[in-house]
């Protein structure tokens, strides 16, 4: 009985001998084998983690590409302007002379021919003007004839004296005499001159004074329509420095013109004879046509914006526009007839992720590290050369176009590869998370 109480003794004995590096052995494989554990299982962790980031998450693609067919229709090109409607030709009436409107004969929107009088000036003083002026040239009459008797007296004088010396030889009458005498009739001459010109000016001045009397009787110039009347019966009009507008008068109000500013960034597209369309506020929802006239050389600037006065020629058979309503006019600067057309959105569309976007290989394949690509060099674009993404397979594929002219919306594809009815793309849309 006491055999085996020793051998249990001497076991626990034994084990309580053991140095203390060995039993930081045995504690410290339980621990390495733990780690190893742990490791392993991190490791898978992170493998599914990257396999499913790398996949989507097992749902697919991250977001969808939005499209819309190119199709064959008409394009259409235009630029926007406003301006004022205007008469072709309107003429200010005016009065030359001072005085008080005795008559005003024409009121506005008044159709006048040419030379029907439209206003009258109180003529008194311009009466008595010309009978001064009547008086003057009479009187210079009676001095032209005055000096035509003295010239006669003066000639006749002269004459005498030189038959006398020629009947005495010479002796009679003086050499003093004679030429006092030839003097004489020399100024007569000369008096009968200056009287017939003071006839010539008395009769200017009676001319002015009657033509001014005519004057004071206004008349239309042309055939047209009264816009505006600016004086009344009684007001008094001073003719000084200025011509004072009584009236203004329109020619033809069938014809009219559509003065507008167009913008310099558009005045390259707009040559004569192109056509166009404006609206006003009068008649909403109605358009009216017109033509390009004239294109000014010269330029307006208001608040640092650049414009050039451009006319176009209005069509107004029944008067329904009016000179000085504001117009908004569409230029139609380009158009074109069964062509190729693509939204513009579709030219400014690139991939988000770039042109290799989208899943490609497997998982494995995606988690073995990859050769850097080699650079790639691109090819040089012309100017006109673009190029437009279409979906094939779900994927991306870039298309070179050249493209033409555009409206904003839509533009003309004029080259490439693109036909009609391919899906272009326009945009891309993430999915909602």
């Amino acid at each position: 009985m006491t055999a085996p109480e020793s051998r249990n003794i001497n076991s626990d004995n034994a084990n309580n001998a053991l140095p203390d590096f060995l039993k930081a052995g045995t504690s410290s494989r339980f621990l390495g084998r733990s780690k190893r554990f742990w490791a392993m299982a991190g490791a898978t962790s992170l493998v599914v983690l990257l396999a499913v980031a790398f996949s989507g998450g097992g749902k697919g693609q991250a977001g969808q590409y939005l499209t819309e067919e190119a199709a064959t229709g008409n394009l259409v090109v235009s630029i926007s302007a406003s301006g004022t409607l205007a008469p072709t030709r309107s003429v200010d009436v005016g009065s030359e002379l001072s005085g008080t409107l005795e008559a005003v004969l024409a009121n506005e929107n008044d159709k006048v021919t040419k030379g029907q009088i439209v206003a009258r000036l109180d003529t008194a003083k311009l009466r008595d003007a010309v009978a001064k002026s009547q008086a003057a040239l009479d009187a210079a009459a009676a001095t032209v004839a005055q000096t035509e008797a003295t010239l006669g007296e003066a000639r006749a004088n002269l004459d005498r004296l030189r038959h006398v010396a020629e009947l005495s030889g010479g002796k009679v009458p003086s050499k003093t005499e004679l030429d006092s005498a030839e003097a004489v009739w020399r100024r007569a001459v000369a008096n009968l001159a200056s009287a017939r010109a003071s006839v010539s000016q008395a009769k200017a001045t009676l001319q002015t004074d009657q033509t001014n009397i005519e004057k004071a009787v206004i008349r239309s110039p042309i055939n047209g329509v009264v816009l505006t009347r600016k004086v009344e019966p009684g007001q008094t009009v001073a003719a000084q420095m200025t011509t004072p507008v009584l009236f203004t008068i329109a020619e033809d109000l069938t014809k009219m013109e559509l003065q507008v500013k167009v913008d310099e960034a558009d005045v390259s597209n707009v040559q004569l004879g192109q056509p166009a369309s404006f609206a006003v506020s009068a008649w909403p929802g109605r358009s009216f046509p017109a033509t390009i006239q004239r294109v000014g050389l010269g330029s307006t600037t208001t608040d640092n914006v650049v414009t050039y006065k451009t006319v176009l020629t209005v069509t107004n058979d029944d008067l329904a526009l009016r000179p000085g309503m504001t117009a908004t006019a569409r230029i139609i600067t380009a158009k074109r007839d069964d062509v190729l057309l693509v939204p513009n959105a579709a030219l400014r569309f690139s991939p988000p992720n770039g042109p290799e976007a989208g899943p490609q290989g497997g998982i494995i394949s995606r988690l073995m590290p990859r050769p850097p690509m080699p650079k790639k060099q691109a090819p040089k674009a012309q100017a006109d050369n673009k190029q437009i993404w279409v979906l094939r397979d779900g994927q991306p594929v870039p298309v070179p176009v050249q493209t033409g002219a555009s409206n904003g919306r839509q533009t003309e594809i004029t080259g490439g590869a693109l036909k009609a009815g391919m899906a272009v793309i326009v945009d891309y849309q993430e999915k909602a998370k």
